[in-house]
């Protein structure tokens, strides 16, 4: 189960990994800003870990948004695994991805075959706390795809309070890894991100009573998005956006609240973020007619809902872009919708 997926929930998550500390396989050097690198390398993983090898690892398997971060810093992996089609994933959707094997375009299956022909020195994958596992690795995933964590090393930094400490542990990765971290373009891309940041500031504080609730509906339930386990929705609330706190969180898998389709309106926010991954339908309507009690929640008939960044944004350039979009949908909303 990976830990943003709503819909493929599942009771039992105690996936725990071992075996992250270990050599650089010595299979020659992959096309990437680290191609020069020497050694001993080691870095400290979201786990608490550190992951050690001989040299510095060129030959890079990543998960779609730990490879977008890598590639931000100039760092191209050999290979890449999403959870969605590469066509599609908001990570990779607008990255050169050509000389790069992909791995996997579905959550849970990855082609271990094709990743040991790749003689990977490092699987980059996200840390997530409340699964114990990297992106990739966690309970639910085929069984044959957690092999993948035999071919090298795996190292991620956490999924934890905030994508600024996200985006900054990559940002530390990639240059363990021997990237150019102060270059014009990654200087430009924080510019971009905080001057964001300051007109979200400004937004929120323009709107004090207005309430948001994050939402993914899907075919049996509407989840509400724990921000605990949400770093952007964490920022979000850092910089004075009133993010709704669901009251009651799945025990098992406290990312989300589970409500059933008669009990869609127990939060009446005034603007609705909608889970904005592509295996969510976006169009409100479209759940309207499916699950008329959608439109008991007063911000989903009255429109006020805008795409949400759900759990991908792994670099300031991304983020910057997403909250600028959510910056206009604050602007326009009404604080009084779900009264």
């Amino acid at each position: 189960m990976h830990s943003w997926r709503p819909v493929l929930a599942v009771a039992a998550l105690s996936a725990v990994l071992g075996g992250l500390t270990g050599c650089g396989n010595d299979t020659g050097t992959g096309d990437s800003a680290a191609a020069n690198a020497s050694g001993p390398w080691s870095f400290e993983d979201g786990s608490g870990q550190v992951v050690k090898a001989d040299r510095t690892p060129t030959r890079i398997i990543a998960h779609a948004g730990e490879a977008a971060a890598l590639m931000s810093f100039g760092i191209k992996p050999v290979g890449v695994y999403a959870d969605e089609p590469v066509k599609t994933d908001p990570n990779l959707r607008n990255l050169d991805l050509t000389g790069i094997e992909i791995l996997g375009e579905e959550w849970g299956k990855i082609d271990v075959e094709k990743a040991a022909a790749l003689r990977p020195d490092l699987i980059v994958g996200d840390w997530w706390p409340a699964e114990k596992a990297h992106s990739g690795m966690e309970e639910g995933v085929d069984e044959k795809s957690k092999k993948l964590a035999e071919l090298a090393p795996v190292v991620g930094v956490a999924q934890g309070k905030s994508i600024v400490a996200l985006a900054e542990g990559y940002e530390d990765l990639a240059e363990s890894l021997g990237a150019d971290v102060n270059s014009p373009q990654i200087a430009a891309n924080k510019k971009r991100f905080e001057e964001a940041v300051a007109t979200f500031k400004a937004a929120a504080s323009g709107k004090p009573g207005l309430t948001v609730a994050a939402m993914s509906p899907a075919t049996e339930k509407v989840y509400v998005a724990n921000p605990e386990y949400a770093p952007e929705l964490l920022d979000l609330q850092t910089w004075g956006l009133k993010v709704i706190n669901p009251a009651s969180p799945d025990p098992a898998f406290p990312y989300w609240e589970n409500l059933s389709w008669e009990n869609a309106d127990k939060y009446q926010p005034d603007l609705i973020l909608w889970d904005g991954r592509s295996f969510t339908p976006t169009a409100n309507a479209e759940w309207g007619k499916k699950q008329p009690t959608w439109f008991k929640i007063k911000a989903a008939k009255a429109g006020a809902t805008v795409s949400w960044p759900a759990f991908w944004l792994h670099t300031y350039g991304d983020f910057a872009t997403e909250l600028d979009k959510l910056t206009v949908a604050v602007k326009s909303a009404d604080p009084n919708v779900g009264n």
